[in-house]
């Protein structure tokens, strides 16, 4: 059986690629792993996406790999440079960020792109990810992360449409969810805006069937 390691920066990703799994992916076996002190330091810090953080993602990776790991998919958007760094060394073994399926997929659409976030760092990396001469609208909603925390996942639902809407104003034509703990507003927003309405989540587990060429 395909077992796939999900490994994740924030408590709040490991229910929806859960869902997305089972739903999706009924076959693979899912392996979790969680380290929510990573997002809680690299909000803190000031050092960034420094050696020390790389190193934790080498150590994790490596422990999905010694669990005999068929590919390995990140769920915390802002340590694109760490898991870059994985994907190096284990390759060619799948290794995903995920975001990259999704940006992916967007890019292609030929459209501006309104990019939601609710995790700041989220943006100091993402845009950077998009291909040269990608339109690119980006709004940040780090109240509809608090919003998760306190469990008010209905206000973190209305701050993330509201988002997309003020993106509408400003001319996209689709909608693109950065954290995987926003793919349960979705719908919502995809209701609210009219508009195709992408997910990390959706497109992470499509890439990552692909890869491994599972039927």
């Amino acid at each position: 059986m395909t077992r796939i390691a999900l490994i994740h920066a924030l408590a709040h990703s490991v229910a929806p690629i859960n869902d997305a799994m089972a739903r999706e992916w009924p076959q693979a076996m899912r392996m979790n792993l969680l380290d929510d002190s990573l997002s809680a330091d690299l909000a803190a810090s000031s050092a960034g996406l420094d050696a020390a953080m790389h190193e934790r993602f080498a150590r994790l990776a490596q422990y999905a790999v010694d669990c005999h790991s068929d590919g390995i998919l990140f769920t915390c958007s802002a340590f694109g440079p760490c898991i870059d760094a994985v994907a190096t060394q284990h390759a060619p073994l799948p290794v995903l960020k995920p975001n990259e399926a999704m940006v992916a997929q967007a890019a292609s659409l030929g459209v501006r792109i309104g990019l939601v976030a609710s995790f700041a760092p989220t943006l100091d990396t993402m845009p950077a990810e998009f291909p040269a001469g990608a339109e690119l609208e980006s709004e940040l909603v780090a109240d509809a992360m608090a919003a998760l925390h306190a469990g008010d996942t209905a206000r973190h639902d209305a701050l993330v449409v509201s988002a997309a809407e003020r993106l509408v104003n400003k001319g996209c034509a689709v909608i693109a969810l950065a954290q995987f703990s926003m793919a349960r507003a979705r719908r919502l927003v995809a209701e609210r805006t009219g508009l195709p309405v992408l997910t990390t989540v959706d497109s992470a587990v499509s890439e990552m069937r692909r890869r491994l060429g599972a039927s």
